[in-house]
């Protein structure tokens, strides 16, 4: 680990950080957010059980993306023995952070007793957590939620247990699990933990813009936010946030010209990653995110969908950008 990729993380004036995102942060998504700028880009969350089995899928979770950036593993599980194995592995991987997940609403995850479901069972969550700080010298760190549902909001408390067996940061989705992504963001409901604990926490939910991110530290008392879903369709958005928090400047998406471009550097690292087949079945919802609010995007979607091959995927992409600025791509090729 480079001795200072945690200082220099976590002493950013104000971080704001790409969130994990399943099917989502891979390592393509996450070198195209950093090249725009953000503080840190965190892998898809990786299972502890996966990695201690050796699977070659959950091994390509963990290639960086983003190598001028600090590496941040997000691994979650349900046994303390197994997720201490796995954050040996990670760190032997070249990991810098190791950061765990309690706070993933997905019913097939919190069945296994694991993300969210950690919050429901505080023994659970910090036997786990006690057996990867043994385990490793790379810090550790938690993403939780408000807690499991209105009437268990258990943030707060176990906030503080999880700094005296030593957590070095927190993230909060400031929502319960049971709200899943619905309704809207409590951020104010963290803002007591600024006298509760003396690790830093991060704070996380509806996060769009540079205005929302002033408002969430404002409220939650946090410092620095994370955006997850806000980015979708949107690799420049930290950016922007970086700028309006740190410089006071409201800088507007890319062209449309260049978007076009950023979309075709996506989508070929994504084919380069993954090869073809793989690569367009994980693209698609990146063209519908890229294409959301446009005119003619339920067209462009449902063309795409039947595509499956580069170049006719190209060309729909090409006629559909074409559309909304005739003059940048020139005439068509016949």
């Amino acid at each position: 680990m480079n001795p200072d990729s945690w200082k220099n993380f976590i002493f950013d004036e104000i971080p704001v950080c790409l969130s994990p995102m399943a099917g989502v942060t891979d390592a393509p998504f996450r070198e195209l957010v950093s090249s725009f700028g953000a503080s840190a880009v965190v892998t898809e969350v990786i299972s502890g059980e996966a990695l201690v089995r050796n699977r070659e899928k959950t091994f390509r979770r963990l290639i960086n993306g983003a190598n001028d950036f600090p590496k941040i593993v997000q691994m979650m599980g349900a046994n303390p023995e197994n997720m201490a194995q796995a954050a040996v592995m990670a760190e032997t991987l070249g990991a810098d952070i190791l950061d765990i997940n309690m706070g993933c609403p997905a019913r097939k995850i919190t069945s296994n007793e694991s993300g969210a479901a950690l919050m429901k069972n505080e023994d659970l969550a910090l036997k786990i957590v006690e057996s990867i700080v043994k385990s490793i010298k790379i810090p550790v760190t938690v993403k939780m939620r408000l807690g499991w549902d209105n009437e268990h909001m258990n943030c707060l408390q176990l906030a503080k247990k999880l700094e005296n067996v030593g957590v070095r940061m927190l993230t909060i989705h400031c929502r319960t699990r049971n709200q899943m992504y619905g309704g809207q963001a409590d951020w104010s409901a963290i803002f007591k933990l600024m006298d509760m604990v003396k690790i830093p926490y991060l704070c996380n939910g509806d996060i769009r813009s540079g205005g929302d991110a002033f408002s969430a530290l404002e409220q939650s008392g946090g410092m620095g936010v994370t955006v997850g879903r806000g980015a979708l369709g949107r690799p420049w958005l930290l950016k922007q946030i970086m700028e309006f928090l740190h410089h006071g400047r409201i800088v507007p998406p890319p062209p449309l010209e260049d978007q076009y471009r950023i979309i075709l550097r996506h989508f070929q690292n994504t084919m380069d990653f993954y090869g073809q087949r793989h690569g367009l079945r994980i693209f698609r919802k990146h063209f519908c995110w890229y294409s959301a609010g446009l005119s003619g995007s339920s067209a462009f979607r449902e063309a795409i969908t039947k595509s499956e091959d580069v170049i006719s995927i190209k060309s729909h992409l090409e006629d559909f950008y074409a559309k909304h600025f005739r003059d940048i791509l020139g005439p068509r090729k016949k």
